[in-house]
């Protein structure tokens, strides 16, 4: 007995993508000033990780927190700017403490002082100690590694398509890293290292989501060499629509999955991915293939596939 797959998506979509391209370039730019402005107006909410300080997290034993008798008792230990706050359940409590003059040994007299002022009655789940050297070289390495993984990019589909589609590919990447950045400016939520790690993943997802795209086009364009480009376009993003919106669909099933029924201290990450993978979805389609439209892609491919086959009715590409 045969069993016929089911089509999230029918295979016979003639959605003019191409069309809207002036509308979603638009609104792409003005997402991306709007996400540089509130960056440089209002900056990114930097972590322990690149901010230096020290991280405890306690869980209270005796049930919900006092977050205001905390306070109190941290207060009075001279430490300055301390921020204390729930964090997953209401016995649960995030105490951050800015970084201390005096180096690495300073840090570390912070932990005795809490430990001294709230005693035995918390569990000590967690502390993080990060020196301002280390946090410096921490940020100075997060951004070399979102800049090294798009210039690796660029080089990479250069050399596997044109260079055409290396600018398409790397505009689209770029587009997803700054509207990232500037949902967490915005929200203000904390950014760290594990901020950074999904950036990376970020631009992994949407450049597979990319090349998988760039491929159809590159077969249409050995296949119907006379096909108008912007009905070749809309032929490839069509084509490749149902498997394009599966993987974003079954991708974001899991990470909201987690973001729902996950730990407090994975939510950040999960946060980007779910946004990452929204927007990297939407810039596979709508940024980087309108772009090849505007650069001009070459016509004449040759090789395995460069065969002339007959051209498709219009209307029944």
């Amino acid at each position: 007995m045969n069993f016929r797959g089911l089509d999230f998506i029918p295979h016979n979509t003639h959605i003019p993508f191409i069309g809207f391209r002036q509308i979603s370039l638009v609104v792409s730019t003005i997402l991306v000033l709007t996400s540089l402005s509130l960056y440089f107006v209002f900056d990114l909410n930097y972590g322990i990780d690149f901010r230096g300080g020290t991280l405890i997290e306690i869980q209270n034993k005796s049930g919900p927190a006092d977050i205001a008798e905390l306070r109190s008792k941290i207060s009075g230990l001279g430490l300055g700017d301390v921020s204390i706050q729930e964090f997953g359940t209401p016995s649960e409590v995030l105490i951050r403490v800015k970084e201390q003059p005096g180096g690495e040994k300073a840090q570390q007299e912070v932990v005795a002082k809490v430990r001294g002022a709230l005693g035995d009655e918390v569990i000590y789940r967690r502390t993080e100690v990060v020196g301002p050297t280390v946090s410096e070289e921490l940020k100075q390495s997060g951004t070399i590694a979102v800049v090294a993984a798009i210039l690796a990019v660029l080089v990479y589909i250069w050399f596997r398509f044109e260079w055409q589609f290396s600018l398409g590919a790397v505009a689209a990447l770029v587009h997803d890293v700054i509207l990232t950045i500037g949902i967490f400016s915005l929200l203000q939520l904390e950014f760290n290292l594990p901020i950074v790690a999904a950036l990376l993943t970020i631009v992994g997802y949407s450049l597979n989501d990319t090349v998988v795209v760039y491929d159809r086009i590159r077969e249409n364009l050995r296949r119907y060499k006379k096909m108008p480009l912007e009905e070749l376009l809309n032929l490839s993003i069509n084509q490749t629509l149902s498997r394009t919106i599966l993987t974003s669909v079954t991708t974001l099933i899991a990470l909201f999955s987690l973001f729902f029924f996950g730990t407090e201290v994975i939510k950040g990450f999960i946060f980007a991915m779910i946004w990452g993978v929204i927007v990297g979805t939407y810039s596979s389609v709508f940024i980087a293939s309108p772009l090849l439209l505007k650069l001009g892609v070459k016509r004449d491919w040759s090789g395995v596939g460069g065969a002339k086959m007959k051209e498709p009715a219009k209307g029944k590409a």
